[in-house]
């Protein structure tokens, strides 16, 4: 790694004065050394940073995590202790990501903020030199997804999407038996996805509207997004069923259902031709994603895909049997146990990682400069599928997909949603 870097950690945990408890993974022992591990900054610490990914990185020796930001200050902080519990004081926090893209000793980002700045940091970030992975669901819109694409092969930096299922055994297992021919023709996926609000929405029943709590910067959570009122009803967590900011549970569960079936069905730089549905859901003032959906897309081969709101599942079927799980990361179910055999010579064997493994993927990467298992154009494409479905419904007809110029056919309606306006403040040039 280059000089800059290995003075730049050097000085952070020197930063403090008092003696350091340091882990002795941080001193090296056992494990890669400080100055040769790939730095991070942290940006965005809610619950999936904290729950997820930290938890993860931290068991990933060659990742050094240097500095946290957040627009929530307390959650800053409580990201802040934690980071320095596993890697030692002198770590910095940030009220501004664009604070943290300045630093010339960051190599990576890891990008845990609400949906609809996802692209939007990562672009930057990759403007800036930095390598990025960044949390699912990867685009708030069909339009951003293509440009965040653009701007990773512009500036040759290594990009992830956090797609962690794919290094679920169960999953990786049933897309190689797809891919591997035993089904025969594939002829159609049936993704589940949860349905309804989730607990936790209904304490903002009524929606109240104050000022924001002195400790939150939400004129920064907001964004590019729209600007509207401050409620709690707004923001952490519930910000999924909001369309200014997410897509819903087609988006936010789908992003990992739906790159499944991509992956299975070998299709994942591309999408669907078709997508016809319907949804609805409960009068609310805020929220107004639906949930209760009923698609169906399909291929231009045939292979149909259907997408209902139930319970978490995924079903391959084909000629010659099918492979399925039920609920979420299910054992893995077939017509014949045949089915279930492991891989042989000359079968499919899809490259993944260890069991939550896109981190290590993404080191991996960084290190060698080769391509991450879920760069870009995968992410992007997966959850396009979720976005032209969400736009079917809201016009309420079937529309005819061009995944090659990722139009619409014919439709300048349709068209029109396949972006969003941005506050002029945040347009990228």
């Amino acid at each position: 790694m280059e000089q800059s870097r290995r003075g730049f950690l050097r000085a952070m945990l020197a930063a403090s004065a008092a003696p350091l408890a340091v882990p002795p993974s941080v001193l090296g022992r056992g494990a890669t050394a400080p100055s040769e591990r790939v730095t991070f900054g942290c940006i965005g610490t809610g619950g999936h940073f904290m729950g997820r990914n930290l938890p993860c990185m931290r068991q990933v020796p060659d990742i050094q995590l240097v500095s946290v930001c957040d627009v929530d200050a307390e959650r800053m902080e409580s990201a802040r202790e934690a980071v320095s519990q596993a890697y030692g004081a002198g770590v910095t926090t940030h009220g501004d990501f664009r604070e943290i893209l300045a630093q010339p000793g960051v190599d990576a980002v890891m990008i845990s903020t609400a949906d609809h700045w996802h692209v939007m940091i990562s672009i930057l970030a990759a403007r800036a030199g930095k390598d990025v992975i960044c949390e699912k669901p990867l685009t708030h819109n069909v339009a951003d997804g293509r440009r965040l694409v653009e701007a990773i092969r512009q500036t040759g930096r290594v990009f992830q999407t956090a797609s962690e299922n794919r290094t679920v055994p169960e999953y990786k297992q049933m897309c190689e038996i797809a891919r591997s021919g035993r089904l025969g023709r594939i002829r159609r996926v049936r993704v589940g996805l949860p349905g309804g609000y989730w607990p936790g929405t209904q304490k903002f029943n009524p929606v109240v509207y104050e000022a924001p709590p002195p400790n939150f910067n939400y004129d920064m959570w907001l964004g590019p997004a729209p600007e509207k009122p401050y409620t709690a009803a707004r923001t952490h967590f519930v910000f999924r069923w909001i369309s200014d900011y997410s897509g819903g549970m087609l988006a936010d569960w789908g992003a990992h259902l739906l790159d499944l079936t991509q992956w299975a069905l070998n299709r994942e730089r591309t999408g669907p031709v078709k997508v016809e549905g319907y949804g609805w859901k409960p009068v609310h003032e805020l929220y107004d994603t639906l949930t209760d959906f009923h698609l169906r897309y399909e291929y231009a081969d045939g292979v149909e895909l259907f997408v209902d709101a139930r319970e978490p599942a995924l079903r391959i079927e084909g000629d010659e049997g099918w492979v399925g799980s039920t609920k979420w990361r299910g054992p893995v179910q077939a017509s014949s146990r045949k089915l279930l055999e492991p891989v042989g010579p000359g079968e499919v064997q899809l490259v993944s990682e260890r069991v939550d493994g896109e981190h290590v993927s993404f080191v991996k990467a960084v290190r060698s400069r080769a391509s991450a298992y879920a760069p870009a154009e995968v992410g992007h494409r997966s959850i396009t599928i979720a976005h032209i479905g969400n736009i079917a419904m809201r016009l309420g007809r079937p529309l005819r997909w061009n995944p090659e110029v990722e139009r619409f056919v014919n439709d300048a309606e349709a068209d029109r949603l396949l972006s969003c306006e941005k506050r002029a403040k945040w347009n990228l040039a």
